[in-house]
């Protein structure tokens, strides 16, 4: 090569080179510079891993065999196998065609145990934790847990709280976690105080909020912790609660907590602005509907001219009059109530506007958080099925009425728009609750004694929303053997159908000279007649035998029984009967407005022929309800009617005691057997015979009781209890005088407690009248009751 080409080609090349080198140089790949990177990935090469298999590796990768493996692919792939969680470190790089994943995997969770907690239980504490969860070891996951536990404590009271971890290696190499807890000292809430109530006191404030004082049992119900979220959700308590009462701008300004070092517990304090009191003025209701009967309407409005303003009234008018449109024949119609303000009167006019809505109509109803309980049970609370008219009344009633069914502690329905304009789906979300309950309970009461019970109770059975119970108790005067069943709808309608299984037993001695040996069986029906009425039937078979081990020839320093009962064979009976109630109480465990009243016959059959007949009633009615004072007013009456003129025995008598007039025992009044000497002479009264005829009248007022907490759950009670009694059983060889005087009465005061396992009350009673021969008590302790 000459010269002058060798330097034309190096002329060449120099002029390229500064050509293409700004090129070249933003796009190495042109030079082959990390061509390696745009590789074809042909196979893929995993190292490091010992726990976690290659395919789990492979399968967080981005990139497949047959594919060009990127720069961004390989980056993507090293961030989603950190992310797992799996391993400590990861490398990713191509040689030639293979893509070689390298990996360190981290320490292998074998344990978690917990040290040191008594609040939570480990089973409560391993359900906090990740690292339990996902079987390995990370330090940020730790301390991740070692916050849900701090969190956990701090929201069930605890203050000072420490959480600290170790870690040991087992003899398999895998990584024991040790949680230890200090759980520091639990706070509580010294005092609630309210500023601002003229009108309300205190105590009645403090039953309407979540958040109580520290008590004597709050280390059972945990009811005393300071919470900002359950102090939100109690200024809205206080609101409502004053809106139900009369106050509809009532306002709670703030609600401060002031931590106390010295006492370990905070203060709370809520400042209220009530506002003016107001009642209703005129009430009307106006339709837009052609042929809808307003006055058939009326029977609705819970918003009475005169009676104090009251939101859920006011709510519970709108849906019921709403219901009452649809049973006319308009599914579709809507309630709105037009409120005018009277601010000179302070008064509400109220209209209730029952227009026609849109058309519109189920389309779907999807059920969703059901693991146990089957779908039907849900869906028959609903009074429409998809297709039906959809009515926003109905929605609501059935969602009430499937939280009352207690299988759910949350229901939440909500709609959704559906396949065309005029559809709509409905969402029911649920979580479900247990419903099962067993246990062994012991008890004292002045009537029966010591007390206990074995019974296991299942108000779900089998995901049916059947109810069984099963129990087995014991007294001091006898036993009980109880097996019941409800089914709640009856062949799909709304019909409860029931059986009940049982025996008594009551011990000789213990109430009278003999004792009882009774079996019966029996079923029942139940028909919601109306909102507030029910119908029960029943019909039923029993059998009777008494107990005398006490006779003069087998023991003659006993006291015998009496004639009718030393000659008498098992007395077998035909029940047939029927209960009507009627209940508009506002809260059935704790009424303080509303009736409560029934009426019960029951004819007796076979070896008897009689008809019982009982009617109760209770009225409950606020007195000064700012302060807490509930009066009430009950009535009860009875008649045993002989049908057949054989007598009554005195086994079917009506054995009056403290259910009727506080103060007398069980069988405590009514004519007595007379016990009579050698001579004659009447030296004692023996068993109790009864009466066939009753009727009685009491009056009571329940108070907070000062200085006790209403957190407690006690309350006070004043009472007298008036009665009159008649009729004689049937008694042939039976020496008695008669019924003595048939007035009783008597005076009292009682303390009721509303205990985890049940209301109970304990009564203090002076009687003023009675007879000679009855038998009367100071105190009795027993269940609390409606009636």
């Amino acid at each position: 090569m000459t010269a002058t080409a060798k330097l034309m080609r190096s002329v060449f090349l120099a002029t390229a080179l500064l050509t293409f080198a700004p090129v070249m140089g933003s796009a190495p790949w042109l030079l082959g510079v990390s061509q390696a990177h745009a590789q074809t990935v042909s196979t893929i090469q995993v190292s490091g891993n010992v726990r976690v298999d290659a395919a789990t590796v492979q399968s967080f990768l981005t990139i497949r065999p047959g594919q060009v493996a990127t720069q961004a692919d390989i980056a993507s792939s090293t961030a989603a196998l950190n992310a797992s969680g799996l391993f400590e470190s990861v490398s990713i790089s191509l040689s030639g065609s293979t893509l070689v994943v390298q990996v360190v995997e981290r320490a292998s969770v074998g344990s978690v145990t917990f040290e040191g907690n008594q609040r939570f239980s480990d089973a409560q504490l391993t359900a906090m934790v990740n690292v339990a969860n996902r079987g390995v070891y990370s330090r940020e996951g730790l301390e991740a847990d070692i916050q849900s536990i701090e969190a956990a404590y701090d929201q069930a009271g605890y203050s000072g709280v420490e959480v600290s971890t170790r870690t040991e290696i087992g003899p398999d190499g895998r990584t024991r976690v040790v949680f230890t807890v200090n759980e520091g000292v639990r706070t509580g809430i010294a005092a609630i105080n309210f500023t601002g109530n003229n009108s309300i006191g205190a105590g009645q404030l403090k039953n309407a909020i979540r958040t109580k004082e520290s008590h004597l049992l709050s280390w059972l119900f945990r009811d005393d912790v300071y919470d900002e979220d359950r102090l939100a959700v109690d200024r809205e308590l206080i609101r409502l609660y004053y809106a139900n009462r009369g106050f509809p701008d009532a306002q709670v300004l703030s609600a401060v907590a002031e931590f106390d070092t010295q006492r370990n517990a905070y203060f709370i304090n809520f400042t209220i602005d009530e506002g003016e009191r107001y009642s209703y003025g005129n009430v009307a209701i106006e339709t837009s509907i052609p042929g809808l009967n307003t006055d058939a309407l009326r029977g609705a409005v819970q918003t009475g001219a005169g009676n104090r303003y009251s939101i859920s009234e006011l709510q519970d008018s709108q849906q019921d009059l709403a219901l009452r449109a649809t049973l006319q024949g308009y599914p579709f119609a809507e309630v709105r109530p037009r409120i005018d303000r009277d601010i000179a009167n302070h008064t509400f006019n109220i209209t209730y506007l029952v227009d026609e809505g849109p058309r519109v109509y189920v389309e779907r109803i999807n059920i969703t958080g059901n693991t146990k309980t089957r779908d039907f049970v849900i869906r028959r609370e609903f009074d429409f099925a998809e297709g039906d008219p959809f009515n926003r009344s109905l929605v609501t009633r059935g969602r009430e009425s499937i939280q009352a069914l207690g299988f759910f502690s949350s229901v939440q329905v909500t709609a959704s728009p559906g396949s065309a304009p005029d559809q709509v789906v409905l969402n029911v979300a649920v979580v479900e609750q247990s419903t099962g309950d067993y246990g062994v309970t012991a008890g004292y009461s002045s009537q029966e004694g010591l007390l206990g019970e074995l019974s296991i109770t299942e108000r779900n059975f089998l995901g049916r929303g059947q109810y069984v119970r099963a129990a087995v108790g014991a007294s001091e005067s006898g036993q009980t053997f109880d097996l019941s069943f409800t089914e709640p709808r009856f062949m799909g309608l709304r019909v409860s159908a029931g059986f009940d299984v049982y025996r008594r037993i009551i011990e000789e001695g213990t109430r009278f000279s003999y004792g009882i040996d009774r079996m019966g069986g029996r079923l029942r029906f139940g028909l919601p007649l109306t909102d507030n009425i029910t119908l029960t039937a029943f019909g039923g078979f029993e059998s009777e035998t008494y107990i005398d081990e006490r006779r003069p020839d087998t023991n003659p320093e006993g006291a015998a029984a009496p004639p009718y009962i030393q000659t008498a064979e098992a007395m077998d009976a035909v029940l047939v009967g029927y209960t009507l109630e009627y209940n508009n109480l506002d809260n059935s465990r704790r009424p303080t407005e509303g009736l409560i009243a029934s009426l019960s016959q029951q004819y007796i059959g076979l070896d008897y022929n009689l008809l019982r007949t009982e009617a109760r009633a209770r009225y409950y009615y606020p007195i000064l309800e700012e302060y807490g004072l509930i009066g009430s007013i009950r009535g009860q009456a009875g008649i045993i009617n002989d049908l057949g003129g054989d007598g009554i025995h005195p086994t079917q008598a009506f054995q009056l005691g403290p259910q009727f007039v506080r103060g007398f025992r069980i069988g405590g009044m009514g004519a007595r057997q007379l016990l009579r000497n050698g001579a004659g002479d009447v030296v004692g009264y023996g068993d109790a015979l009864g009466v066939t005829t009753y009727a009685g009248l009491s009056a009571e007022v329940e108070f907070p009781i000062p200085l006790v907490p209403e957190t407690w759950g006690i309350r006070g009670a004043v009472w007298g209890d008036l009665g009159w009694i008649d009729g004689v059983p049937t008694v042939a060889g039976v020496d008695t005088d008669g019924l003595g005087d048939a007035i009783k009465s008597s005076v009292g005061a009682s303390l009721i407690w509303d205990s985890p396992f049940g209301p109970l009350r304990g009564d203090f009673a002076h009687v003023i009248d009675q007879a000679e021969q009855d038998n009367t008590q100071v105190f009795q302790l027993t269940l609390s009751t409606l009636f």
